[in-house]
């Protein structure tokens, strides 16, 4: 009789038990799709941490909630993948600091689109010392993305953005400019690059400024000043240039260009001559 009793009990406890963590495995599910962002991903390191072991992580994927990218990477089910979306879970969740930048850093802060041919290109800039994780080489975005890292800038000056709902890191208009320059002519033709120029009417002095001085790319530097000068706009006439190190040597960045004394680069003529 004792041993029976102590058999029910065993079975009530299991039961109950297995209610419990039934109740609880369906709260963090919840708790889970209430964070996941659409077009976004999941990453293994941050569900462990907060409490997401590896067999509820299958559990979630055998139930069909979500889907496997690549190892420790998940997303929803059904799901159509955000280029801005992934970068931000990325950052957000494993403290990192994948940026967008250059022309694409333009486009967002609403200065005219610089526009490629065929799929629209999003520039990611992203620290030297990491390395581009192969999922967001590999996976199909809505934008083809295209990486670049620099020591170019001490003191690199990164905003928030918030695009389709969810926050990226952004250049600054001013770092984001700089960088086109630095992407040139490779990425972007110089003439391309003036026409972006003349849309920057409300740059900020103390931000040029700032990002001149601690900046070691002479060549960009030169270019940033003819440029803004040939452009007229009034925030050039308020910086110090006496404290912007352009360096002695003399820079080509134009074969049967124009030699412009003041700033020792030659240029391409087409850029000269654009009025």
């Amino acid at each position: 009789m004792l041993d029976q009793t102590i058999k029910y009990i065993f079975v009530v406890e299991f039961k109950r038990s297995m209610y419990i963590m039934n109740i609880d495995n369906g709260n963090k599910l919840n708790q889970l799709l209430q964070y996941w962002q659409p077009g976004g991903l999941l990453f293994s390191a941050w569900l462990n941490k907060n409490g997401y072991s590896a067999q509820l992580i299958q559990q979630y994927r055998r139930s069909g909630w979500f889907s496997m990218l690549t190892r420790g990477v998940m997303y929803r089910t059904g799901d159509k993948l955000s280029s801005y979306a992934a970068i931000s879970s990325y950052n957000t969740q494993l403290n990192n600091r994948f940026y967008v930048g250059a022309h694409s850093a333009l486009e967002l802060s609403g200065f005219n689109h610089y526009v490629p041919m065929g799929k629209p290109v999003l520039m990611i800039g992203y620290p030297i010392q990491e390395n581009i994780p192969k999922w967001l080489i590999n996976t199909e975005f809505e934008n083809e993305l295209k990486f670049f890292s620099t020591k170019t800038f001490q003191n690199t000056q990164l905003t928030t953005f918030n695009k389709r709902n969810c926050e990226v890191l952004t250049s600054v208009p001013e770092q984001a400019f700089l960088e086109c320059l630095m992407l040139a002519p490779s990425q972007y033709a110089y003439i391309d690059l003036f026409y972006i120029m003349e849309q920057l009417t409300t740059l900020r002095a103390e931000v040029v400024q700032q990002l001149l001085e601690n900046t070691d790319n002479i060549k960009i530097k030169r270019l940033f000043l003819y440029m803004a000068e040939k452009a007229g706009h009034d925030w050039y006439s308020r910086l110090d240039k006496a404290k912007i190190e352009l360096g002695t040597g003399k820079y080509k960045l134009a074969d049967n260009g124009i030699y412009l004394p003041e700033y020792m680069i030659t240029i391409p003529r087409e850029l000269y001559e654009y009025e």
